[in-house]
């Protein structure tokens, strides 16, 4: 179990080694490494002082001046924005998908680009979100994506969309998705400094489900990895592109 892989594609290749199958939770793209800030889409285009600065705006939680900054680098890109970030983007996902083992279920995250995962699974590899699927003789849910913030990721979807979502899965024993129920210790990310988005709805579904387990990554620091709710483990399974460990789970 992965989640979080951002690059790390050298790692997601030993991933399910001694596994029935491998479970991700999305976000493949590696777009600005907050740890590593020359490594990611956006230092290759725009240097390494570039990015150091937009991570500085950003933990400051100065967005508009992040996104004002931001926007005057893009402009010198041209107007050919959106065909520069999918060819990055294309370039990591060739990577990415080569190195799933079979089988492989896995879900989108906030950064990915749903649209181009069809192009690169190959057989072996099943995407799923809003979907259900039996793995080992247990059901599995699962729900990619992110909600809306400030940030503006690529797979952000509105508070309505993603709950409708987590009622078409359903009561599954494991309840697989790309964000944290919405927990103060779950969603607080202690590197970044701020509360990430988690989900309300997610949180009431384990209430009123009560699936075994409810398995997310999206927080890469969180301040609590792992808690009970209810009858429920909650386990966050990233940061994998900076653990290069993954989360077993076995019965």
């Amino acid at each position: 179990m992965v989640s979080d892989v951002h690059g790390n594609a050298e790692a997601l290749a030993r991933a399910g080694e001694g596994a029935d199958a491998l479970i991700c939770l999305g976000d493949l793209v590696l777009f600005l490494d907050y740890a590593d800030h020359s490594r990611g889409i956006f230092p290759d285009l725009f240097g390494e002082e570039n990015a150091d600065r937009i991570v500085e705006l950003r933990t400051a939680r100065r967005f508009e001046e992040a996104r004002e900054f931001g926007a005057r680098l893009w402009a010198g890109i041209g107007a050919d924005r959106a065909g520069a970030i999918e060819k990055a983007v294309r370039k990591q996902y060739a990577e990415m998908f080569a190195a799933f083992p079979t089988p492989t279920y896995a879900t989108y995250g906030n950064v990915d680009m749903p649209p181009l995962w069809s192009e690169y699974a190959r057989p072996g590899t099943t995407v799923l979100d809003g979907q259900r699927v039996e793995i080992g003789g247990r059901v599995f849910g699962f729900v990619g994506g992110g909600l809306k913030t400030p940030m503006r990721t690529p797979y952000e979807i509105d508070d309505e969309e993603y709950a409708a979502k987590i009622e078409a899965v359903g009561e599954v024993d494991v309840l697989c998705t790309h964000i944290p129920p919405e927990v103060p210790e779950l969603v607080y990310d202690t590197v970044a400094r701020r509360f990430e988005r988690g989900s309300r709805a997610l949180l009431a579904a384990i209430h009123r489900t009560k699936p075994r387990y409810s398995l997310f990554g999206h927080v890469h620091q969180p301040l609590v990895r792992r808690m009970r709710i209810g009858a429920t483990e909650c386990v966050n399974v990233g940061h994998f592109a900076g653990s290069g460990t993954p989360w077993a789970l076995e019965w």
